[in-house]
């Protein structure tokens, strides 16, 4: 297989030292990321810190939902909603317990110390006044403060922090937050976000409900459209990750083909049935592999990852993660001659077509709306194959990467530009 070169990670040129530049103030030195939990949604702004280069003067953010109870049920209501109905029912349920108690009965106390039970207790939780008087207070001594910000539950925060605070950040939005966009300095979000504007979506939609599909508009110039989604990994990541793993991948069989499972989704639907297909193809092509390696995602559901362990679990060429620590994922990036990725995960793919290594997929037949237009841009770029279990694994193609990070952060460069003001780590 040759050997692919990869797009290095930003860097700042030399220069001349900043108090020569002009205005100090008109430097940005510090970043906050404000995250919702999600591994795949705070990937992506930390992934954009690092291309900044601010990885090393960044502070992680959270907006903490309820849980425990009820409250795993009102994850699709907006956050501050679900909070004060949060409220509303410690309140009845802590008077139906001291009632019911004192009659002799018990109740299961709902969780009252959020994200305890996850080991977050040490996470900072996403607050409006405190991050808007972080930057206000700090202006003079550190300049202006960047703020990114990804997934539905970070917008109401990172809006209100530009909204009472425009003077003194810039506040990045990734993922389309569907309405009113001049909330955010910049929105960056994948192209096939803006689906429902093309005619074939719009024939899927009856017309009296079109006007209630978002986005209802175009992407003006403040809109960064990507191809996939953003992520940390670039040259440096795999050259560490590489080293890193170097005694456990260098000694295997090549070719390695890595296989990564995700899980259904409600426009990527599938179960056991999928799962056997994959495992065929993959018995189909093991007389030209010459390892195999495996990995399940949380949302792989048991059903999926049993027909994997059982019809391959015994089989000398492959390797099937257990799940538990070190996660091989960043190994597996740098030491894997190919892929097979389930249709489902945007994430996953997009690292993968960014290393330019041959990734196959399989299930993308069973994607619907905007995630099929997802699976054709990168088919249309080259970058992907379906898997049928009839590929010779020591074959090779090549592909335009997908470099979406370097050119968000280029995008961004230039925003700041058009402001005056500029990144200096």
């Amino acid at each position: 297989m040759r050997p692919i070169r990869l797009p290095e990670p930003p860097s700042i040129s030399p220069g001349v030292p900043e108090i020569f530049e002009g205005d100090m103030y008109s430097v940005i030195r510090r970043a906050v990321i404000i995250g919702n939990g999600s591994p795949g949604s705070e990937n992506q702004s930390i992934g954009l810190v690092r291309a900044l280069g601010l990885a090393d003067k960044q502070l992680l953010y959270r907006v903490k939902r309820p849980r425990g109870g009820i409250n795993e049920w009102l994850h699709w209501l907006p956050v501050s909603i679900h909070k004060r109905l949060d409220f509303v029912i410690k309140h009845i349920f802590g008077y139906s317990q001291l009632m019911l108690t004192s009659r002799g009965k018990k109740l299961l106390p709902l969780h009252t110390e959020n994200g305890s039970h996850a080991g977050l207790a040490s996470v900072l939780e996403a607050d409006v006044k405190q991050i808007v008087t972080m930057a206000h207070g700090n202006f003079e001594k550190h300049g202006p403060l960047l703020v990114v910000a990804s997934g539905r539950d970070t917008i109401s925060i990172a809006s209100s922090i530009k909204r009472l605070a425009s003077d003194s950040v810039f506040v990045i939005q990734i993922q389309h937050p569907r309405s009113h966009l001049n909330r955010f300095d910049l929105v960056i979000t994948p192209r096939h976000d803006y689906y429902p504007l093309t005619p074939h979506a719009q024939e899927q939609v009856p017309r009296f409900l079109r006007r209630w599909i978002t986005p209802s508009e175009p992407p003006d110039k403040h809109v960064v459209l990507t191809v996939g989604a953003l992520h940390q990994i670039d040259s440096a990541a795999l050259r560490n990750a590489a080293s890193a793993w170097h005694d456990q991948f260098a000694p295997l069989p090549k070719p390695l083909l890595v296989v990564n499972i995700g899980g259904p989704t409600r426009h990527c639907k599938y179960g056991a049935d999928l799962a056997k297909q994959l495992a065929a193809s993959l018995q189909s092509v093991l007389q030209t592999c010459g390892s195999i390696r495996i990995s399940f995602s949380r949302r792989t559901p048991v059903k999926v990852s049993n027909v994997i362990l059982k019809e391959l679990g015994n089989n000398p060429k492959v390797y099937i993660w257990n799940g538990e620590e070190p996660n091989p994922h960043l190994g597996h990036l740098a030491w894997a001659d190919a892929f097979v990725i389930t249709a489902d995960s945007v994430s996953m793919l997009s690292e993968a077509c960014s290393i330019g290594k041959p990734v196959y997929v399989i299930g993308a037949e069973r994607c619907k709306w905007k995630f099929s237009d997802f699976h054709k841009s990168l088919r249309e770029r080259g970058a992907v194959r379906p898997f049928t279990g009839s590929e010779d694994m020591s074959v090779s193609w090549s592909y335009p990467l997908l470099n979406d990070m370097a050119e968000a952060a280029k995008q961004v460069h230039l925003a700041l530009a058009e402001r005056g003001w500029k990144l200096r780590p």
